[in-house]
């Protein structure tokens, strides 16, 4: 019975976390570019009360074992990189990703951060940068005096300038991808770092290699469907439950043998 209270507490423990990986989720319901997450898990180890083919007489063994298992664990937390909503904006500096791939930044310390979030504006100095600052990678400047932006699917950014009716060419927007992209490491803002289990960002051209195509105009909403997480919610809150049935069953139990006389 008192094996019974700890494995029950660790459904509780695995059910809490289940909970906050969805609330996580309908909290960023409307974070452009944020990719849903789902927590795994796996059982505990067992233990062997008799193994299987253990002598039970003279010339007869157990057919099968007898294992008790011991609980539950969260293995991990997938992060799931379906397509989100494309929303139209109007905004020539608004860019989504149609297919795999994200966005490379510079962020403040130098390092290389990723992201599927397109909502770019324009710095001081004419630079792309994300609504945090992150510089976009590969330094796209558009000229101050620019009169409109057009940004192509294959990345060619070109603007209009004052006094020349040809556009100029401004550069190309890059798209990394990667092997395993569930493995990149979440920071935040929207933003994942190469990690040792999504292995290294490939750089290239969007449409070129695997990467999707650029959409000017328009952003990547969230993947979080509501409806489903509001399911695994009650899912979870209902599992969450039972597990604490249990203890209340084990401890009835625990107060009759003690009553025993």
């Amino acid at each position: 019975m008192l094996r019974a209270l700890a494995t029950a507490a660790t459904g509780m423990e695995a059910q809490q976390t289940r909970l906050d990986v969805t609330a996580n989720n309908i909290a960023n319901v409307s974070t452009s570019g944020f990719k849903k997450s789902r927590a795994e898990f796996a059982d505990l180890m067992y233990q062997t009360v008799r193994a299987a083919g253990a002598p039970t007489g003279g010339d007869t063994a157990a057919p099968g074992a007898i294992e008790v298992g011991l609980g539950v664990r969260v293995a991990a937390t997938q992060r799931m990189l379906g397509q989100g909503e494309l929303r139209q904006t109007g905004n020539p500096l608004d860019v989504s990703i149609e297919g795999a791939g994200f966005f490379a930044v510079q962020t403040p310390s130098g390092d290389v951060a990723y992201t599927r979030n397109g909502a770019f504006q324009l710095d001081a100095e004419g630079r792309l940068v994300t609504s945090e600052g992150f510089v976009l990678a590969g330094e796209i400047t558009v000229p101050l005096e620019a009169q409109s932006v057009a940004i192509a699917a294959d990345g060619t950014v070109s603007a209009i300038v004052p006094g020349d009716p040809q556009p100029q060419n401004l550069g190309q927007l890059q798209i990394a991808t990667f092997a395993n992209p569930a493995g990149l490491e979440a920071l935040g803002k929207t933003l994942f770092r190469e990690s040792a289990a999504s292995g290294t960002a490939v750089v290239g051209a969007p449409g070129e290699g695997g990467a999707g195509s650029l959409l000017q105009g328009s952003i990547e909403l969230s993947n979080v469907n509501v409806v489903e997480e509001m399911i695994d919610l009650i899912s979870g809150q209902r599992a969450y439950e039972v597990n604490t049935r249990v203890i209340k069953a084990a401890d009835e139990m625990l107060g009759q043998t003690a009553h025993l006389r």
